[in-house]
């Protein structure tokens, strides 16, 4: 039983309680070995002896353990003593963003930007580092009293990789993404959805979606579209409203494909507060159509329905009401097999309609020009595979001369440290064994010796040299000075490193030595195949050798071998050696090249006999007026190419040669049906970014 005054490994004593969880309690504690106070989270007695719990619990140190970053809670130590099994993480004194919101009612704008900024730039930390914390919301983000937003609570976060969560780490239902709620595939954009509802109550007061019962919030959250912000509040920005509709929408692809593209337009939305900037992708297809549950049914989720703690660390307890039960997750896989059946005949039909499966196919077809790719863009290879490296033995290895041999190996670290009667910093074990082979950039965990007095030295990347001075000195260490390295991944004038490197078990008053980044130096890196990954994978891809994409000018083209949003051609080919810091063009598939019929697809109807009257016919007529000139200079000109996506169809309705002096311009569209369609324009086959509005008009033949 763990009581206020008790020690844990001779080390923290225990203060006072600060919340309880699902799986753990925190506590308020002092460390006595560097005289500070911290917050300690204690696995509770009942599922100390699962072991599935006990790994569960340590991964999410391990998770969290390598990232240093000024808005994410700092994980000090992990460990277990007579059988606690327990993880010592930085006490933040302040209030949970929830209860502010409580407090306030409903936050000002600059105010509520500036906290969802804040969060955004944690989790695009955790992002770069390949976690998703996958339980964003209000009650795990915590307000410090310098007003210091930091994110906290990755107990169900999981490396990036994992492609399923359980239904015991389903988070809040208030916040929850809709593929969560289906039980199914969660990503980054995942955690941009929770952050889309957080910034929705922040600037509301309120959530989106409410309701009697968690099953009704979740399928909400799945069926049901969220009042726009500016039309809930009349006094919220039109692009700070579009901004969180973006965020919030149902299908991942169509939010905002990263943390750094997010914090992009909330700061634009300070200068920018009625800018039409912010493009909402089109729904193309009802792939998900709605699945009703019985009354007895939801009866029986109603009854069924637990609540789960919240596990975040807090001044004080607070129940979390807000759990998805897992009887409601079988149902809604059950409701997801049966759209993917639906899903598959619908698609079924199409095809065979196209092919001529069920009767002669249209004959009034229009062949599609595809948009040009500029440059010399190396064609896709059917080699797309990750590359696969051999992981080195770092067994009886210095853990600085450890680190190393992964890097070099393109590899990734995270750190553990165990009580080892072998030499300080010695390598004791590592996950992966030696010599398996696997993907590049897999993070291995070194497991080094570390004595019973030692201090651990934190990783301190990206930080500034004073706050990382002051963040050596608070633990008990010297600053012997600084030193001026390269560094292909820190930008200049941020700390790069330590001497001895961060994790190292030292004695108290060792002194340290700051590493401050000069950024990269001229040196050559191989170049990664990014053919066949999609966008944010191969941005990543290329980050990781030091080069960067051009993605201020990405030529998008159609393609019948990779889906949309992939990239289908690289300007350099893999394995070339360039400089670091070189950017790398790429294309990105549009999909398949449709074949777009000029009037409704009525030809399954049998042709009327000569001697009736003729069938009327209809065509959809509309016009868009390019407003923003695609070239920069008045001698410019090129050949200027629009794309009309309509009703999920994509296709070129007018091409040709123009010049600066040329726009503004009206073009008239031709469509498919009386639903508006969004032209886009390219020029020389390069996207300008600039779509606009389409409405068409029935018109007789």
């Amino acid at each position: 039983m763990v009581s206020p005054g008790m020690m844990i490994s001779d080390r923290y004593e225990i203060i006072d309680k600060a919340g309880s969880g699902g799986m753990a309690d925190v506590y308020k504690a002092k460390c006595h070995r560097l005289n500070r106070y911290v917050a300690i989270k204690i696995l509770k007695q009942e599922y100390s002896s699962d072991a599935k719990f006990v790994t569960k619990f340590r991964g999410e140190a391990q998770s969290v353990a390598g990232l240093s970053h000024p808005n994410i809670v700092n994980v000090y130590d992990v460990g277990d003593d007579d059988g606690l099994h327990y993880i010592v993480m930085e006490l933040v004194e302040g209030i949970t963003l929830k209860k502010f919101i409580e407090k306030k009612g409903k936050l000002e704008v600059k105010e509520a930007v500036g906290i969802g900024i804040q969060i955004a730039q944690g989790m695009e930390a955790a992002h770069d580092n390949h976690i998703i914390h996958r339980d964003i919301k209000p009650q795990n983000i915590i307000i410090s009293k310098e007003g210091k937003v930091k994110v906290t609570d990755f107990g169900i976060a999981k490396a990036a990789t994992s492609n399923t969560i359980t239904s015991n780490a389903m988070g809040s239902v208030h916040y929850i993404s809709p593929e969560q709620a289906r039980g199914g595939y969660s990503d980054e954009k995942s955690d941009i959805y929770s952050l889309g509802v957080t910034m929705y109550e922040m600037l509301s007061g309120k959530v989106p979606f409410e309701g009697e019962s968690t099953v009704t919030v979740a399928l909400a959250h799945i069926q049901e579209e969220a009042v726009p912000l500016d039309k809930a509040e009349p006094g919220i920005p039109h692009s700070l409203s579009r901004i969180v509709q973006k965020c919030m929408q149902k299908k991942p692809d169509m939010r905002y494909m990263s943390a750094a593209a997010l914090i992009s337009d909330l700061k634009r939305s300070l200068a920018e507060p009625d800018g039409n900037y912010v493009m909402l992708a089109e729904d193309s297809q009802d792939s998900s159509p709605t699945i009703m549950i019985s009354d007895s049914e939801l009866g029986d989720i109603k009854e069924a329905t637990k609540v789960m703690p919240d596990t975040s660390p807090r001044r004080e307890e607070q129940p979390d009401e807000d759990v998805i039960d897992p009887k409601l997750e079988k149902i809604l896989k059950v409701c997801s097999a049966v759209v993917a059946v639906i899903i598959i005949v619908v698609i079924l039909l199409i095809i065979g309609k196209v092919s001529g499966w069920w009767g002669k196919p249209s004959s009034k077809t229009e062949e599609t020009p595809e948009p040009q790719v500029t440059g010399s863009l190396e064609p896709s290879s059917d080699n797309t595979t990750a590359s696969l490296v051999k992981v080195p033995d770092i067994r009886n290895h210095s853990l600085e001369d450890a680190e190393k041999m992964l890097l070099d190996a393109r590899l990734k670290y995270s750190l553990e440290a165990v009580k080892s009667e072998a030499e300080a910093n010695m390598v004791t074990g590592q996950d992966p064994e030696p010599d398996e082979e696997v993907e590049e950039y897999t993070i291995v965990t070194i497991y080094y010796s570390q004595k019973e007095a030692d201090i651990i030295i934190p990783k301190l990347e990206n930080y500034s040299a004073d706050s990382a001075m002051t963040e050596l000195e608070d633990i008990g260490l010297a600053v012997s000075g600084k030193t001026e390295v390269y560094s292909d991944t820190i930008e200049a004038g941020k700390v790069c490193g330590t001497e001895p490197v961060a994790g190292s078990a030292v004695k108290k008053g060792t002194a340290v030595t700051i590493l401050i980044s000069k950024g990269p130096e001229s040196k050559m890196t191989k170049v990664p195949n990014i053919v066949g990954k999609k966008v944010s994978v191969a941005l990543n891809r290329l980050a990781e050798r030091g080069l960067k994409g051009n993605t201020e000018n990405v030529s998008y083209i159609n393609s019948d071998k990779y889906p949309e949003d992939f990239v289908v051609s690289q300007s350099v080919p893999r394995d070339t050696e360039v400089e670091v810091g070189t950017v790398i063009d790429y294309a990105v598939s549009l999909g398949p090249k449709v074949t777009a019929t000029e009037e409704p697809d009525n030809t399954e109807e049998p042709t009327p006999e000569p001697t009736e009257p003729p069938e009327e016919t209809y065509t959809y007529k509309g016009s868009v007026t390019i407003s923003g000139n695609p070239f920069d200079f008045a001698d410019d000109s090129g050949t200027v190419t629009l794309v009309l996506t309509q009703d999920g169809t994509k296709k070129t309705v007018w091409e040709g040669e123009l010049g600066y002096d040329d726009f503004p311009r009206k073009f008239e569209v031709t469509g498919w049906s009386e639903n508006n369609g969004t032209v886009t324009v390219f020029m020389n086959g390069v996207s300008t970014g600039n779509s606009y509005n389409v409405e068409f008009k029935k018109v007789r033949d």
